[in-house]
């Protein structure tokens, strides 16, 4: 048993490790994206010899949507087919009168569940136009030729992205309920650091020696031979159970004052504090960004039938305009980018860690350093996934200028003054909405995240949900002491993997 558990656990490691890279690599695309359309412009507004060209722009285009194309469709196997297989087989495998071959059936029978909600997400993100229709008058056939040729002539670009954008979704509930609670919890973790664990021991030696008493004391009631009612029966049951978690918590307590790991941890406090501090301002800065972006669509934008698009930049947002003062240096802003989407790995590993994964009000799982189920790591890395997929939105909406035109800029003729006749001059403005759609190339990656604008309208909302969540669980965490330095490693109802095996 202790063979197939570890066989397991490899296969879900490994799953969850390549799950994640295809993830990390389609983020790392966003910037690619920028530079690209960033680089075929000089800064006076005017494009460069080899980009003049409709058709290499066009082709430069293309090659960024196909990269996208393959990294989302491997997602989408990720998500509907390869997870799915893996944990229901592994599900399967806890029942010892399966054999290989039916656990291999089972898995698929339920995989193909998944498979089925793709390919509906595909037809109904292919057959949704997103143009008028042809008139009233068409006849039938007319109206289906016209469908597919919607189709056709998007090359699959509102299917994948209908699909994408599905799962983006589900991956901002996932935002808001862990990375924004991650965001707080994690630093203020840092800041505050750990209870002493030799007063902990102490602590948790007293509370021994307080319910072995009360255990003694309860089972001297029938020392002559009389039962105990079903009150004192009910209290010693409790009591008894309540030992049990003591003498576990102590095992592990002196486990962790032996680890040179808590040693060293005690050591680095102050480089904790100060990366602490630095997560928090962190934290801070994206809270206020996406304040300010939120509150620029609120005002500005086109309204909510149109996703809340901006036409043009009108609140200074800080993390914008820092982005594309770095794009001109490709690697600067990259870094950036990277460790934003890191940032936000972090912190949603960290909300995860904290509060285990949950189905509404059921806990399905617990994340705990060497006795996380397979079922459980396979869990945690569709839900860092889909988080992954969001950050790409979430950066977006931190930073809306850079995302959709990079730094382009381009010419407007402007009359000098009414005196001076058909006298104009160029000048050069920064790219948005508002500008001539030969004058600016949109991002690809701007093309999946917006091409249905409910989508956007969505994750507008939802941004002002993760900023609520963020200020409460801010709130939380402050008024929260300091934590255990064996968190989360001890429970009442802890049955997956028995304690003994993880103290030896």
């Amino acid at each position: 048993m202790s063979f197939l558990r570890q066989e397991s656990e490899v296969v879900s490691t490994i799953t969850a490790i390549c799950a994640l890279a295809i993830a990390l690599i389609t983020s790392a695309l966003l910037p690619v994206d920028i530079f690209l359309v960033s680089f075929m412009k000089y800064p006076n507004g005017t494009y460069k010899e080899w980009a003049a060209n409709n058709e290499t722009r066009g082709q430069i285009e293309d090659t960024v949507l196909y990269g996208y194309y393959t990294l989302y469709s491997i997602i989408l196997f990720c998500v509907f087919l390869w997870i799915p297989f893996v944990y229901f087989y592994y599900e399967e495998r806890d029942d010892d009168n399966l054999n290989k071959c039916s656990q291999v059936k089972n898995a698929l029978k339920y995989t193909i569940g998944f498979a089925i909600v793709c390919v509906v997400l595909l037809l109904i993100g292919a057959f949704v136009p997103l143009e008028a229709p042809p008139g009233q008058n068409s006849t039938q056939w007319e109206k289906v030729q016209y469908l597919f040729e919607e189709l056709g002539s998007s090359h699959g670009l509102p299917a994948l992205s209908f699909s994408i954008s599905t799962l983006t979704l589900i991956g901002m509930l996932a935002v808001i309920t862990y990375t924004a609670y991650g965001m707080s919890v994690l630093p203020l973790n840092l800041i505050k650091g750990t209870r002493s664990v030799v007063y902990e021991r102490l602590e948790n030696t007293e509370d021994i020696d307080d319910v072995e008493h009360q255990i003694e004391k309860l089972k001297s009631k029938c020392k002559d031979g009389r039962p105990l009612s079903s009150r004192d029966r009910h209290n010693l049951q409790e009591l008894e159970g309540k030992l049990q978690v003591l003498q576990r918590r102590g095992r592990h307590l002196e486990i962790a004052e032996r680890n040179c790991c808590t040693k060293v941890g005690s050591a680095l406090r102050p480089f904790k504090i100060l990366l602490g501090i630095f997560f928090i301002l962190v934290a801070l800065l994206f809270t206020v960004a996406l304040l300010i972006s939120n509150l620029d669509k609120a005002l500005h934008s086109a309204g909510i039938s149109s996703g809340f698009i901006i036409f043009g930049t009108n609140l200074t947002n800080p993390l914008n305009e820092l982005l594309l003062a770095l794009q001109p240096v490709f690697p600067l802003d990259y870094i950036l980018i990277t460790v934003i989407t890191m940032y936000f790995v972090l912190t949603s590993m960290a909300g995860i860690r904290n509060m285990g994964i949950w189905f509404f009000w059921i806990r399905l799982y617990k994340i705990r350093p060497k006795r996380t189920r397979p079922q459980a790591l396979l869990f945690l890395c569709m839900i860092l996934l889909l988080i992954v997929l969001h950050t790409s939105y979430m950066i977006y909406s931190l930073a809306p200028q850079y995302v959709m035109y990079g730094s382009q800029k381009y010419l407007v003729q402007v009359r000098k003054s009414p005196t001076s006749g058909n006298a104009t001059f160029g000048t050069t403005r920064i790219c948005d909405a508002d500008a001539p759609e030969d004058q600016c190339t949109v991002t690809r990656s701007y093309l999946f995240l917006h091409k249905f604008w409910f989508f956007s309208t969505i994750y507008y909302f939802g941004n002002w949900a993760f900023i609520g969540a963020f200020l409460i669980g801010l709130v939380v965490s402050c008024c929260r002491g300091k934590k255990s330095v064996i968190e989360g490693e001890v429970e009442a109802d802890d049955s997956d993997i028995s304690d003994d095996e993880y103290v030896h």
